[in-house]
């Protein structure tokens, strides 16, 4: 068993574990599963740079502890007082020393769109999302079945949160409905075997749709990295480890935005 088939066991248990505490409907009587969410679409939607997500990870599987000096509302408060486009909070508690009340604490200052990181395989941690203040989630093409990204998609969208699906390769895309699914991330890095390749991006980009919205992500941490999604269709980077690995994350904040503007 890899590290992915591992984490998805846990995650079936922690999806049976919420089924058995709560009803759903605890979920929609929440304060925050009522408010009107931030859109995270748009806010990847930029004419004059690449747009940025900024995220909050702690640890995970691959590196350990990234971050020592780690405090997810300063960390939130850095991004938002930066101009970062969107913020990724990690919520896996197990592999990445996440929890669903950081999502829960930052949702109450929030500047930007929340997006709810973990590995979604079920309705109820789509609906604890909201409840707890995400404006999107990501689910996770390798994990699912065309039929389970259809319907956890639908599920979000009727709770008004916005999908990211990530895929990271070709081989993911015939399990894509893109009239349903209009924001697409490629992760460079393999979950199976935690190597990253910044090409897996340029290479999946030239076979999706048309009126994609497309995401980079992980190992994006240089201006030639930049360099090289600018002659892509890039429209965002998510970015975790970079930033989580600097003494001061506004300083990284200020290089990114130097090598992210587009030509005009």
């Amino acid at each position: 068993m890899n590290i992915l088939e591992e984490i998805v066991e846990v995650k079936k248990h922690e999806a049976e574990k919420l089924k058995r505490e709560y009803p759903l409907s605890h979920f929609t009587g929440l304060p925050f599963f009522s408010l009107p969410s931030l859109s995270f679409k748009d806010s990847l939607s930029k004419n004059d740079s690449i747009a940025v997500i900024g995220e909050i990870k702690k640890a995970s599987p691959s590196k350990g502890i990234i971050r020592e000096d780690f405090n997810h509302a300063d960390i939130a408060r850095t991004y938002f007082g930066n101009g970062i486009d969107a913020v990724s909070i990690l919520t896996d508690e197990q592999f990445f020393r996440g929890s669903i009340n950081y999502l829960n604490e930052i949702a109450g200052f929030k500047k930007a769109p929340l997006l709810r990181k973990d590995f979604i395989i079920d309705e109820y941690q789509v609906y604890e999302a909201r409840a707890n203040g995400a404006d999107a989630v990501l689910l996770i093409a390798e994990i699912l079945s065309a039929a389970q990204i259809a319907e956890l998609t639908k599920c979000a969208q009727e709770t008004g949160l916005d999908v990211l699906l990530e895929i990271h390769s070709t081989a993911m895309i015939n399990k894509i409905d893109f009239t349903l699914n209009k924001i697409i991330g490629v992760n460079n890095r393999d979950l199976s075997t935690f190597k990253v390749d910044i090409n897996a991006t340029l290479q999946t980009a030239a076979h999706l749709p048309e009126g994609i919205t497309l995401v980079s992500e992980s190992g994006i941490k240089t201006k030639n990295d930049f360099d090289l999604l600018k002659k892509s269709r890039v429209n965002a980077v998510l970015i975790g480890e970079y930033f989580m690995s600097e003494d001061n994350i506004a300083d990284g904040i200020k290089r990114i935005k130097e090598w992210n503007r587009l030509e005009s």
